[in-house]
């Protein structure tokens, strides 16, 4: 029995497998010389039926590079996992082809399998993660399940089950425990932030556990990101500015910016009738210099340099009081100094969200702090300091624990996999999401 754990997540997708010696290891992945175990979740699409090479499509790092060589004729998605439960989401047309979620995700995990080589290339039972709550306003598991399922299936393997991401990060946990405990696990992804709490005993060398509680919330690192975008970038790109609506002085829509919280719905907002809107007021507009760099940054596809850097004012803001936020594309050039603590006030309702999801897996395993013997974070929002304070002002420090942040969900996920009994870790697609 092969068993391969796909940990496909909003911003970063990781594989593992079980090793010769029973350990998990990670599928790694050779790019232009450097080798990683972590695939960025997008996708580029180039070319079409009567170019020379056919249509082209990649994902990853590959998908990047044909981004950042011809942005103008490359249609690139990414963060598209967090439309996998919107019902109001149904096809996308990618140069004159539909596409589903589901052809989406299939195509993605081709190309990935692909990438991947051996290690991808057979494996008889697959362990997916799922998040405790799927990203967007209503929610639909059921549905993103279905889809989740569809394109799985396409990859061919016999068995496939499906964990909850904390529950797996948990049981990656868990491997190094010392003692019986119960443990509260964070996972902090790109779209949600998901809690479970798993009390953990060891009988003669078996791990046994049971899950007490569980929680989450569609909030995570791309509401972050959003927060920093509508603070340092939108408003020079003409948010709050207005235009002449004949004798009138109108405000310019502020959905046109709604879109830089959902990266996938950025990538698709060049298509719609809105970009012809937004050309149109560029004549009307009182400030047009800044409807102009809208225009420029939607046709250029600069989500992903600016993606970027945000992410670098991120990564600053986690070891540093104070950072400075520089973009520039094209003829697009915006910086500012940001401290952490405008950052942190500008993601305060971000984190009261987080903030009651863990008063919430608390609350489902009728516990009180006091109660949680460990804590362990995981995932990349878990290095901002707010979102560790969070859990400093319930816990003890020497009870928080974090590590193998990009990681510890596809290792959980391949060692539940290896285990005899999986019910008490995971469930096939037919179960009750």
């Amino acid at each position: 029995m092969s068993t391969l754990g796909i940990d496909f997540g909003t911003t970063n997708t990781v594989a593992s497998f079980i090793g010769e010696r029973g350990e998990a290891e990670l599928v790694r992945f050779d790019f232009e010389g450097e080798t990683s175990a972590t695939f960025r979740s997008c996708l580029s699409f180039g070319g079409d039926e009567t170019a020379p090479r056919g249509r082209v499509v990649e994902a990853g790092p590959w998908a990047i590079d044909a981004y950042l060589e011809d942005p103008g004729a490359t249609r690139f998605i990414q963060s598209f996992k967090s439309f996998a439960a919107s019902a109001t989401f149904s096809e996308t047309t990618i140069l004159g082809r539909r596409y589903r979620f589901e052809d989406l995700l299939s195509t993605f995990l081709l190309r990935v399998r692909a990438h991947g080589g051996a290690a991808m290339a057979s494996p008889t039972r697959l362990i997916v993660g799922r998040p405790v709550r799927f990203a967007g306003a209503y929610p639909d598991p059921a549905l993103a399940l279905e889809r989740y399922e569809t394109a799985f299936r396409r990859l061919g393997v016999d068995e496939i089950y499906y964990a909850h991401e904390p529950v797996a990060a948990a049981f990656f946990f868990a491997r190094g425990l010392d003692a019986d405990a119960t443990v509260l696990v964070g996972d902090f992804g790109g779209g949600t932030s998901d809690f479970s709490i798993v009390r953990f005993t060891r009988r003669r060398g078996v791990l046994t556990s049971k899950a007490l509680g569980q929680a989450g919330v569609g909030v995570a690192g791309d509401a972050f990101d959003y927060r920093l975008i509508d603070r340092l970038v939108s408003p020079a790109l003409g948010k709050g500015s207005t235009y002449r609506d004949f004798a009138n002085i109108a405000p310019i829509p502020v959905r046109y910016f709604a879109n830089f919280a959902r990266w996938d719905q950025l990538a698709l907002m060049r298509a719609t009738r809105d970009m012809s809107d937004i050309k149109g007021l560029v004549r009307k507009a009182v400030e047009p210099e800044k409807i102009a760099r809208l225009v420029e940054f939607l046709e250029g596809e600069y989500g992903y340099l600016l993606y970027q850097s945000i992410s670098r004012l991120k990564e600053a803001l986690s070891v540093q009081d104070a950072a400075r936020f520089a973009f520039n594309a094209g003829d697009i050039a915006i910086e500012a100094d940001v401290e952490r603590a405008d950052f942190e006030r500008w993601i305060a309702r971000d984190l009261a969200a987080i903030d009651q999801a863990v008063d919430e897996a608390l609350a489902s395993a009728r516990l009180k702090p006091a109660a949680i013997d460990r804590v362990f974070l995981t995932g990349g929002s878990s290095f901002v300091p707010a979102v560790r304070g969070l859990f400093e002002q319930r816990f003890p420090p020497e009870r928080i624990s974090s590590g193998a942040e990009l990681e510890s969900i596809a290792a959980g996920l391949a060692l539940i996999g290896a285990e005899a009994d999986l019910s008490p870790w995971c469930s096939q697609a037919a179960a009750s999401p």
